[in-house]
């Protein structure tokens, strides 16, 4: 039945691999369980229920991605995006004054917009007619991008208000644990042992435990450290406010709610089906289904009580483990439910480690760095020697860790490509599509530092 459904044999996998490579991507992903509520909820007292949120958090991640495993059998887990639920929180709904329920409805809208786009193939369109090279820096700029957060969260990187950035206390335990985590999940890999990563994670696990970094909440016993009922989800079920969001002072909104989906989507996809070798001749099939399980996953998420829900990059972490199928979003998909009946358990593993007000996840931040590592392979595709390719794909990789979101990194590229062409005298290597998409993107920068100043 696996093998009818998910084709393994054909996409050179197995249930193990499938299992294993689910597992790795919940645990990567998981801390959205927490981070999510976090911001929708506490940030500047937003009004909405954490836990709430929490809830529609895990089913909405849970049934979006098992949407995307059946429907277009990839390898890609969804959830609620950051970036998407701060600009919710911080902008919308405190810097605006806007009602949550409103914002959820604009969200909703967002999404119904996303569907007909959509049905009208025009997301497919631009999926297929993203350059080779900026499909290529893509990959390899998530890379840097999930390495970058794992740098963060191990406590290795930390922000300056100089330089921006700079060394940790590398002394740390949290830095220190980060660091051991690399080498023992690295060595593991060099001696191409299976399921390294969660190896990695698992010895990383016993060593926090055994050194006190982590402890588990022992106050309703051992069993009520490990499971706890789900709390409710009434505060924020179908509380959205859809004929509020329809004036027009929020069709701004919308339209930014739009924007950031369109492009994090085609961004993630392509990073993570890139390095999965899913994509083939420059397109990736059943490139329709996957849009559309994204659209799905916004609109359900909405009325669930939680912002802007579509594809993770986390699923790369996967995908290094040899996830090729959806039979792995399966797992993850199971893993979101189950985490709602062993919430204690998962904030344990990955709800952080809190030091000087500061959260670090040593135990999920040395599988990021090594994923970040390995989908930098996409550069060697890239043709340095043409500047009209190499230009654009570099500002793309850069763009995408430096300004901390898929979306403007692939928008730098995909503007600087076509005119870089143009003037270069290759106008006929672009594909009008390009043009208007980079016109389109320039205005919505334009637009959205101008109202969101």
């Amino acid at each position: 039945m696996l093998e009818k459904i998910f084709h393994l044999s054909e996409n050179g996998t197995d249930l193990k691999t499938e299992v294993t490579g689910g597992i790795v991507t919940f645990l990567t992903m998981s801390y959205i369980i927490f981070v999510n509520p976090a911001i929708l909820a506490t940030f500047n007292n937003t009004g909405m229920d954490f836990n709430a949120v929490m809830v529609a958090t895990c089913l909405s991640a849970a049934l979006a991605t098992v949407i995307m495993g059946l429907y277009a059998n990839y390898p890609v887990a969804q959830a609620p995006l950051m970036g998407e639920n701060a600009f919710f929180a911080a902008t919308v709904v405190v810097s605006m004054g806007i009602p949550w329920q409103v914002a959820l409805g604009a969200v909703f809208i967002s999404g119904i917009l996303f569907l007909i786009l959509t049905f009208a193939k025009v997301r497919e369109a631009i999926l297929d007619a993203v350059p080779p090279c900026l499909k290529h820096s893509i990959a390899a700029g998530i890379g840097l991008f999930i390495a970058f957060i794992g740098l963060q969260q191990g406590g290795i990187v930390v922000s300056n208000p100089i330089t921006m950035v700079a060394m940790g206390k590398l002394q740390s335990p949290c830095a220190l644990l980060t660091i051991l985590g690399v080498i023992i999940i690295s060595v593991l890999m060099i001696r191409k042992v299976k399921g390294a990563i969660l190896w990695g994670m698992l010895v990383s696990t016993i060593i926090a435990l055994l050194s006190g970094m982590i402890k588990p909440d022992l106050s309703h016993g051992i069993i009520g450290a490990l499971v706890s009922l789900p709390p409710s989800l009434s505060p924020t079920f179908l509380k959205l406010d859809i004929i509020s969001a329809l004036s027009v002072s929020i069709i701004p909104i919308i339209v930014v709610f739009l924007f950031m989906l369109v492009f994090d989507t085609i961004g993630t996809l392509i990073g993570v089906t890139q390095s999965a070798g899913l994509i083939k001749d420059g397109k990736l099939p059943r490139a329709d289904r996957a849009l559309l399980s994204d659209a799905v996953a916004t609109t359900v998420g909405a009325l669930l009580g939680t912002s802007t829900v579509s594809s993770y990059i986390e699923s790369a972490t996967g995908v290094s483990q040899g996830a090729r199928t959806g039979l792995s979003n399966m797992v993850v998909g199971l893993l979101f439910l189950l985490a709602l009946f062993f919430s204690p358990l998962v904030r344990l593993v990955g709800g952080g480690i809190l030091v000087g007000g500061v959260v670090y996840n040593p135990i999920t931040a040395p599988v990021l760095i090594i994923v970040g590592c390995l989908m930098l392979a996409n550069l060697t595709k890239i043709q340095f020697d043409d500047y009209t390719e190499s230009i654009p794909a570099f500002l793309t990789l850069l763009g995408i860790p430096l300004t901390y979101n898929i979306a403007y990194g692939l928008a730098l590229g995909f503007i600087l490509y076509p005119l870089l062409k143009l003037l270069g005298g290759k106008r006929k290597d672009v594909s009008l599509l390009v043009y208007i998409v980079a016109i389109i993107l320039a205005l919505g920068f334009y637009f959205k530092e101008v109202y969101f100043k």
